[in-house]
């Protein structure tokens, strides 16, 4: 029997349906949005002008940035515009769409953020093979898998949802197409597709996040054989990649490790993996790491000068 599918496109409910604490949320979310091109985009140019891309550390710091304005990308100018607009409509094949880059991208940047891990994982605790075991081609190895996994993983979830079938009702409790409100609206029953979804998200979602903390918890014992100067350095750059840890796996794990079920503060939840972070990120990479506000400084600081001399 071939699927039966009226919905053509579906209706967002939204961040909210107060008009008031919607043209607050857009000039909030607004700012948010700017704040993740210039600070990533800033990353990205101090890696390519600083011509950083052999450190192993810039090399994938300069990725992350990119992949934060793509999966912000994603939901962030459609929610924003979103909030000024009477109907918040997507297209079925739009709604598709933004679903495999929300997980594509989200995934891409869990398997980038675990790579940072192992990269400050052999930094420290293997200074003297470092060069041999981060070397280029491994580099780019690394980062290719990274994008194979995201793309697998996204995969994976969109061909669960496209062979449903949706007759209606085609309103989603959301402010971007999801996984679980999606599933919600099918007029079939989705519990295996529901177990293979959770099973394929929290997998990677839970699996990233207690390597990355075995990871950290090795630096931070082998850290004790350090110099003082060593460990505050060595400090200095695991907290800031803690803090992202902990910002984006906590809302992550919260969302995708349960069973097919949709709670209210979901969107609550949500706002903070596809919007918070990727903003945090260049604030906590640049703040927290003092190498690369080192770079930056050299970097901005030079072209500044040279600037003002009319060079």
């Amino acid at each position: 029997m071939g699927k039966i599918n009226n919905v053509t496109e579906f209706i967002f409910w939204g961040l909210s349906q107060n008009l008031e604490s919607e043209e607050v949320c857009f000039v909030v979310f607004s700012f948010f949005y700017t704040v993740i091109l210039l600070g990533n985009v800033l990353i990205m140019l101090t890696v390519y002008m600083g011509n950083l891309f052999k450190v192993p550390m810039y090399f994938f710091l300069n990725y992350l940035s990119f992949v934060d304005i793509c999966y912000s990308s994603v939901t962030a100018p459609k929610m924003i515009v979103d909030l000024l607009a009477k109907s918040k409509t997507i297209s079925y094949v739009g709604c598709m769409l933004q679903l495999f880059g929300v997980h594509f991208f989200g995934c891409t940047e869990i398997f980038i953020l675990t790579v940072m891990a192992y990269d400050r994982y052999v930094a420290i605790c293997k200074p003297l093979h470092y060069t041999t075991i981060m070397d280029q081609g491994r580099c780019n190895k690394m980062l290719l898998g990274t994008w194979i996994g995201g793309f697998l993983h996204s995969i994976i979830q969109v061909a669960m949802v496209v062979q449903l079938p949706f007759c209606g009702p085609n309103e989603i409790d959301h402010y971007f197409c999801d996984v679980h409100p999606v599933l919600k609206l099918a007029c079939t029953d989705t519990y295996v597709v529901g177990v293979v979804v959770t099973t394929n998200s929290g997998t990677i979602a839970l699996g990233s996040f207690v390597i990355l903390i075995i990871s950290y918890t090795i630096i931070l014992m082998s850290l004790r054989k350090h110099s003082a100067e060593g460990r505050y350095k060595a400090l200095s750059t695991c907290s800031s990649h803690t803090a992202v840890v902990i910002i984006f796996f906590g809302p992550c794990t919260f969302m995708y490790m349960r069973p097919d079920t949709t709670f209210s503060e979901d969107k609550v939840v949500a706002v903070f993996y596809t919007i918070i972070t990727p903003m945090l990120n260049p604030l906590i990479y640049t703040l927290r790491n003092a190498e690369v506000k080192n770079a930056m400084k050299r970097l901005w600081g030079r072209r500044v000068f040279s600037k003002a001399n009319g060079k």
